[in-house]
């Protein structure tokens, strides 16, 4: 059996129907073109559904009889999930209840055969397609980033490279990290050589381009939290420091630079020279800016 822990999220379609020997379909979700998405552990208000998923392994298709205990609320979850598809408000028609009160509160749940259910609780068959996440596709989605900065299109490369990250945190979250996990994890991480601009750059290089410094700080810390040596990282957090005037920082990283890669040197001395002009430039403004304020 797998083991899914709390926080993992487990997607996958499903297709209700009655178990009235016709098998009459209530709800597709391939019909509506969206997977759905469930967080173990959260308490979902069907809760049978968090049960039957977490017997599933990836890929895997299955069906589910469940006693009419089990789906008392399936007519209002169902309300909820069509509402949503709908663009409509999820919780539309509904105060603050349990429920059990909600149901008999409301005399229409706005769909006749929802209404029919609530009115009539029967068993439900529940046919899940538990959707297969592939490590495959993180270096794919990894290189249509890489294409879309070749492009000139940073912002959506950006994007692109964000996805690739979800996907393997998601990867890693639903089961204990594999040598296959951790290997792309470091991949991932160290993903463009150093400094060379003839490669297409991660999602901190493209956030720099789009001057979002303060998600060039988080994602390169949170790299080099697991991967100390990584040179990259602290050159584009010490570019990202330099542009919001943190100058310690930003010399403490480009220290580091030089100490783990010295051929790096050029590079770093021509960042440090544009810092200092920078600087110097700043001082100018604010001298000419405050100049004979005080005596006035």
């Amino acid at each position: 059996m797998p083991d899914y822990r709390d926080g993992t999220k487990a997607t996958f379609h499903y297709r209700t129907m009655l178990s009235d020997g016709e098998h009459h379909v209530l709800d597709d979700s391939r019909a509506r073109g969206k997977p759905m998405e469930l967080i173990i552990g959260k308490k979902f208000k069907l809760p049978v559904w968090e049960t039957i998923l977490s017997t599933m392994r990836d890929g895997e298709q299955a069906e589910f009889l469940c006693d009419t205990k089990h789906v008392v609320l399936y007519p209002l979850v169902a309300k909820s999930l069509r509402n949503i598809a709908a663009g409509k408000d999820p919780l539309e028609g509904q105060r603050h209840c349990c429920g059990i009160a909600q149901m008999h509160e409301h005399h229409s749940l706005g769909y006749p055969d929802l209404d029919d259910l609530q009115q009539n609780p029967q068993p439900l068959i529940f046919a899940i397609d538990m959707l297969k996440e592939k490590m495959q596709a993180v270096p794919l989605i990894h290189e249509e980033g890489n294409e879309l900065y070749r492009q000139g299109k940073v912002t959506e490369a950006a994007a692109k490279y964000y996805d690739a990250i979800a996907c393997l945190k998601n990867l890693q979250m639903k089961r204990a990290p594999l040598p296959q996990c951790q290997h792309q994890a470091h991949c991932l991480a160290r993903i463009q050589p150093q400094v060379s601009p003839s490669f297409p750059p991660p999602p901190s290089a493209c956030k720099l381009l789009c001057r979002e410094y303060y998600e060039v700080l988080d994602h390169c810390s949170s790299i080099l939290n697991k991967y100390e040596d990584n040179v990259k990282a602290y050159f584009k957090r010490g570019k990202a420091h330099a542009a919001v005037w943190n100058t310690a920082e930003a010399q403490a990283d480009f220290a580091k630079v030089l100490a783990l890669d010295p051929s790096l040197a050029p590079v770093v001395a021509k960042e440090l020279r544009s810092m200092e002009m920078r600087l110097r430039q700043k001082d100018n403004e604010d001298k000419i800016r405050f100049k004979g304020i005080f005596s006035q």
